[in-house]
């Protein structure tokens, strides 16, 4: 119980006991016995009165830190985003180097925990957490079936972290890290949401009662390779022909730039290029927008989310949001889109190391209440 407590006071979800009450479904007794003995503890402090919801107001509640933190790495194909977080969740500092995860998860791993130690520079680490560009199977804390990573499969990489490291270690899917950064960026988030990370590849996250639904085996959100018309049999590095992902990424578009004689090469040209009103580029990623809003009515329809985040490269450019917007509007029933949100992610850069280290905050407190 004590767990579940400091989890929802650390990320923010809960700031009075009035909170824990109602989001744990408690009588207010258990509740404020249970405060009051991680308060007693010194687990918990207590604040000044917060902001009245209506009702009498509760003393603002926070979890003591101690000048502790998390490290967290926000891992692609050739960069790592490692930041450190403080015990709040607050962002302490972020660096962004060079990896190669074709070098394997022991060489990958080492380079990310020396930048650690050199950012931490004294503090106290009580968790770490990856964010990696794979299917992810949470329980095992491995890479199942990741296409674009070889030598990680079905490594325990959350075992290998956690024994280099000394401290609880949490490993998920990019694209979930991010949806769940996304989900709590915000001051309302009493719904469902759904999260598209939309760069030189595709990918997906969904947050279901505030948490990543990931599904029986690693595969729950991952739209990247369903099978599009438009794509018709265009090979995909799936090993599958006329995915999604061939049509509506970066690198699908600069394929079909390239096709019709352009030297783009990377998605920085194709985002800068559609930003500057270039009416070829600008035309593919409209129509990259239209391909991924057509698959996310589907999305809409079934899971009826309250809001819908596109993040990555390509939500840099209006059109792009703008025909993915358009696409679900008018594709998706009126009951599922009455109330819903469509709009730009906030976190940026960011958005991957602030989701995964909401999750190793999390952890790390579960750890300490299991000592206290």
């Amino acid at each position: 119980m004590s767990a579940e407590i400091i989890e929802l006071v650390a990320t923010g979800q809960a700031a009075t006991r009035a909170d824990l009450a109602r989001l744990l479904g408690w009588a207010p007794s258990t509740v404020s016995l249970r405060v009051g003995q991680l308060v007693e503890a010194g687990v918990l402090l207590e604040g000044e009165l917060a902001p009245s919801r209506g009702g009498r107001p509760g003393r603002a509640l926070r979890v003591r830190d101690d000048g502790e933190c998390v490290a967290v790495a926000d891992v692609g194909g050739h960069h790592a985003r490692t930041a450190l977080l403080d015990l709040s969740g607050d962002l302490v500092d972020v660096v962004e180097i060079e990896v190669d995860v074709a070098q394997g998860p022991v060489e990958t791993l080492a380079r990310i925990r020396e930048q650690w130690a050199v950012m931490a520079r004294g503090r106290s680490i009580a968790g770490v957490g990856l964010a990696l560009p794979g299917p992810v199977d949470h329980h095992r804390r491995s890479i199942v079936q990741a296409s674009r990573m070889p030598g990680w499969n079905d490594v325990p990489v959350g075992d290998l972290l956690e024994q280099e490291a000394g401290v609880p270690a949490v490993v998920e899917n990019d694209a979930n890290a991010i949806a769940l950064g996304e989900h709590y960026a915000r001051a309302e988030h009493d719904f469902d949401s759904v999260t598209i990370k939309a760069g030189t590849a595709i990918g997906s996250g969904l947050v279901v009662g505030g948490h990543v639904y990931h599904g029986w085996s690693a595969g729950a959100g991952n739209i990247t390779h369903t099978r599009v018309d438009a794509a018709d049999a265009t090979p995909c590095s799936c090993g599958n022909r006329g995915c999604l992902e061939t049509v509506a990424s970066g690198a699908g578009i600069v394929r079909l730039l390239q096709a019709r004689g352009s030297d783009v090469t990377t998605t920085a040209e194709v985002v800068d290029l559609a930003n500057d009103g270039d009416p070829e580029v600008t035309t593919l990623v409209r129509a990259a927008g239209g391909y991924l809003g057509a698959v996310l009515c589907t999305i809409v329809n079934f899971v009826n989310p309250g809001a819908v985040y596109l993040g990555g490269a390509l939500s840099a450019v209006e059109p792009f949001i703008a025909a993915v917007r358009s696409r679900v509007y008018d594709g998706s029933h009126p009951i599922a889109t009455g109330r819903l949100t469509i709009e730009a992610a906030v976190n940026g850069a960011d958005a991957g190391v602030v989701g995964v280290g909401r999750l190793a905050v999390a952890e790390a407190h579960r750890s300490r209440a299991g000592r206290s």
